[in-house]
């Protein structure tokens, strides 16, 4: 029995109508900014709850080209999360700015309480990570926000159709980013990103800085990047764009199956679900006893289990410039050693998922 952790092959095995635009599209040369762009465009902002949407090149520079626009720079401050992917923190040193890490809590996000003891006087942007699925206490950092005036830009790239009490990620912050890598939830097939915004100044300063600052071919207002959400793969988007709710449902049923199953094991712990977050399960994180080696015998009997992340980003060696050390932040470090992740996504069949489920109690069971 296999259980794979990337679900591609299933995702576009049968999709003739996906072939069919692909084909259409082709002929009509319209590669650069075209039609279908915009009409993608259109759409995620309609469905996320936003006026605007800007295509770009990653989820990476999604956060990039959000944080330029507001103007930050060289050894201004950005907070963020501590146990975040490395692209979060690219994005920010990438402008010559400051990482400043928060420690998080057990939904995985950062802890809110914490996060006014990091504001200073350089502090010009606070980028909270809706991670894995769940997302950051919105509210109160919202009210953090307007204390201390200083922008939100949401890390939303793991957390499309998220929300709280109704309201979705994407649609609290100045601007936010999303990820169409190929193993998010709503995916093409290479990289690509969309920033949301509802601020028209805001938007019409990403339209230019995504391309080159450019007003029109022989025109530059600003300097800007090379950043454009290819065409193609804003065909395929439109393709799995109205499938998304489906997609985001079927994810979390298959989440509350293995949480009602795995919660009878001892040795498991479930993580918080706040009740009034709706949680996209972009990953199925739980914390497990003897961690390392129920992960080495998921996978010796065929279960593609992973870890995000067994070296918080704080740790890295890229940043140990930053002069933090292993401590500083504990419950991220904490994590780090108990954390595993499955797979969940919407391609599963419930006889793949009780599988997972019987590997784990015959590891606790025989140990």
């Amino acid at each position: 029995m296999k259980v794979r952790y990337s679900y591609l092959q299933q995702q576009f095995s049968n999709c003739p109508e996906l072939w069919r635009d692909l084909k259409k599209f082709v002929s009509t040369g319209d590669f650069t900014l075209g039609k279908p762009l915009k009409r993608f465009e259109k759409s995620f902002a309609k469905l996320i709850g936003t006026k605007y949407a800007i295509g770009v090149n990653s989820g990476t520079d999604a956060l990039k080209l959000s944080l330029k626009a507001l103007g930050i720079g060289r050894d201004d401050e950005v907070i963020t999360a501590a146990n975040t992917f490395v692209a979060t923190v690219g994005a920010i040193t990438e402008l010559g700015a400051i990482p400043v890490f928060v420690d998080v809590d057990d939904t995985f996000c950062m802890n809110t309480e914490l996060i006014e003891k990091k504001i200073s006087g350089k502090t010009k942007a606070i980028v909270p990570v809706h991670f894995t699925g769940y997302m950051t206490d919105m509210s109160k950092l919202m009210k953090i926000s307007k204390k201390y005036k200083i922008p939100i830009i949401e890390d939303a790239c793991q957390s499309i159709l998220a929300n709280i009490e109704g309201k979705n990620a994407g649609t609290w912050g100045i601007a936010s980013s999303f990820s169409l890598h190929p193993l998010k939830n709503i995916n093409v097939w290479s990289d690509g990103g969309v920033i949301t915004t509802n601020n028209k100044k805001l938007y019409d300063k990403l339209i230019l800085l995504r391309n080159h600052g450019l007003i029109d071919r022989d025109t530059v207002k600003i300097c800007g990047f090379n950043s454009r959400l290819d065409t193609f793969q804003a065909v395929v988007g439109n393709w799995l764009l109205p499938k998304a709710k489906k997609i985001a449902n079927q994810r979390i049923k298959n989440a509350l199956y293995l949480d009602r199953n795995l919660s009878n094991i001892k040795q498991i712990k479930i993580p918080n679900r706040p009740m009034k977050f709706k949680i996209v399960f972009h990953l199925y994180i739980i914390f497990a006893e003897d961690r390392d080696k129920l992960y080495k015998y998921c996978l010796k009997n065929g279960i593609e289990a992973k870890i995000h992340y067994p070296i918080p980003i704080y740790r890295q060696k890229a940043y140990t410039y930053l002069k933090h050390k292993k401590g500083d932040f504990p419950v991220c470090d904490d994590h780090a050693k108990k954390i595993i992740s499955f797979p969940c996504d919407q391609h599963l069949s419930k006889y793949q998922l009780n599988y997972i489920i019987k590997t784990i109690e015959k590891f606790y069971k025989n140990k």
